[in-house]
Formats: C-alpha cells, structure tokens, sequence
C-alpha cells in the first residue's frame, strides 16, 4: 500500500517514555504519577475521517477509536499510548489524540487512534 502524498495531513506524535512517581516538598512518595512523553515529532499521515459505525472494523466491533491513520513508512516508530496533535499546534496546545492500537501489515501500519480532553 502507498500513501498518496495529496492524501497526507500534518500531525505531530509524542512517544511514551514512562510513568515517574511524584514526591512531596519533605521528598516523601505521593502515591501519584507523572506520564513522560518524548518531544513532539512532525509526521505527515494519511488521517481518515471521523468514525461512528459498531460495524465490524480492522480492529475488530465496538472498539473505542474515533479515527484511524495509515502510513506506508513501516519503520514509523508511533506505538501503543502515544500521543497526538492533529490540527494543533504542540507549542501551544495540549495533545486532542491518544493511539489505542496498532495494526501492521507488510507494507503499511494503520493507527486507531481516540479523541480525549486535556486541560
């Protein structure tokens, strides 16, 4: 599969790096945690349109992912809990998207990927 370079929007991704556990102003654990992310990465993707059918999927029936995106770079390293910014700017707004699955193929890797709200 080819992605159509006229097909392709702008979207910036975050990796996961890991959860780091917050400590207090005595140094004392909280019991609470901060999610690591790596600096947001420009890509270009094919990103399909907005999802609403319980219909039988890539992913399978009722999943929760709102939308999906496809490329053909196999080597793209945007996995499992990564984060997105799709028509934002990561500079200036918070991540809208969160990647839930990953389907690779031979050729190409389609994301599922879920709006959420970030304050």
């Amino acid at each position: 599969m080819m992605c159509l370079a006229q097909n392709k929007q702008q979207l910036y991704y975050a990796l996961y790096q890991g959860k780091t556990q917050k400590i207090d102003a005595q140094g004392n654990k909280t019991g609470q945690w901060n999610t690591t992310y790596s600096e947001p990465v420009e890509v270009w993707m094919n990103i399909s349109a907005a999802r609403g059918t319980a219909d039988v999927e890539q992913f399978g029936i009722n999943d929760s992912y709102s939308r999906t995106l496809a490329t053909d770079d196999v080597n793209c390293p945007i996995e499992t809990d990564s984060i997105l910014w799709i028509g934002k700017d990561p500079s200036a707004d918070p991540y809208n998207y969160r990647v839930v699955r990953v389907a690779k193929s031979l050729n190409s890797i389609t994301y599922a990927i879920e709006e959420v709200s970030v304050s």
